[in-house]
């Protein structure tokens, strides 16, 4: 059967949509793979200048022009923080990782009984209790950082663990999480629970922790780089050299009469590591406890 004049007119254009439309859906898909590769060239950006100048000299790093790489790769510069004699950058090290692990498990134990509490067991006074925790949020941290000085430095917590990390363990903002997250969990295994004789803590330790690992890594992601970032509190406590957090060591390179630079950010770039390999760990885990907390951005 042949094909009319007018049939074929009708049917030529039949394509022409579908192209034009694979051909936007190109378009958009090289554009979208563009922005990702510009918005990740700057954030690179930052990590490539502080290599660069952590592997080059001062002279280099201070110097009016601007090389992409070093001329003389300074490979010395990498074990020059641990060989300072004025900064003791190794026991540094050592007193974040102490305090970052010890605060990140102090943090998840009491914020995510309150959490559990608050959302789970029955009490007239809950709803006030949440509030209290809420208005937190609301409060500077320089309104309680004198009277949190005042009574670590008078229990005799200067320059120890105990003042860096026991007056941090709560926080209102993690309570938060845990309470809009134990809200979502599923009652029906936590009555299943209970009928086999266990009680709020039974549930909450077998049942609860084990079926919520995901949330549980990513809070302790996020907590365990707050603490390792923390400069404020553990400059004022950790008054003793013995006693400094990575970043205050880091602050000690700059002082009214000098500047050590190569140090600054070789240093910088090795503190940086034990956050890099925490995050390339559980950024699956990341990811997917914040999805299960129900905030949007």
């Amino acid at each position: 059967m042949t094909t009319t004049a007018p049939e074929m007119t009708k049917a030529a254009p039949a394509g022409g949509p579908r192209r034009a439309s694979r051909g936007r859906g190109a378009m958009g898909s090289t554009g979208l793979y563009v922005s990702v590769g510009v918005a990740a060239l700057l954030f690179l950006i930052p990590f490539y200048v502080l290599v660069r100048n952590a592997l080059s000299t001062d002279a280099e790093i201070t110097g009016e022009e601007w090389r992409l790489f070093p001329t003389d790769i300074q490979w010395g510069n990498i074990t020059a923080p641990f060989e300072d004699t004025m900064v003791d950058f190794g026991q540094s090290m050592v007193n974040s990782l102490i305090v970052g692990v010890l605060h990140t498990v102090g943090t998840l134990l009491v914020c995510s009984l309150a959490g559990y509490g608050l959302a789970r067991i029955p009490y007239r006074h809950a709803n006030k209790v949440f509030y209290a925790v809420l208005f937190t949020l609301m409060v500077p941290t320089a309104v309680t950082f004198v009277p949190g000085f005042v009574m670590v430095s008078s229990l005799g917590w200067i320059d120890s663990y105990r003042g860096l990390i026991i007056p941090g363990l709560f926080s209102g903002f993690t309570c938060f999480l845990f309470r809009q997250y134990f809200l979502g969990f599923p009652k029906e295994l936590e009555e299943a629970a209970r009928v086999d004789g266990l009680g709020y803590w039974g549930a909450y330790w077998r049942v609860v922790v084990p079926n919520s690992l995901n949330f549980f890594a990513a809070i302790a992601t996020i907590t365990f780089i707050n603490g390792w970032n923390s400069f404020l509190w553990p400059l004022v406590i950790g008054q003793d050299p013995s006693a400094w957090t990575v970043q205050v060591a880091l602050s000690a390179y700059m002082t009214n009469q000098t500047v050590n630079y190569h140090l600054i950010f070789m240093a910088t770039a090795i503190s940086i590591l034990p956050l890099l390999l925490v995050f390339l760990f559980l950024q699956r885990w990341l990811v997917q406890g914040i999805a299960q907390t129900g905030i949007k951005g």
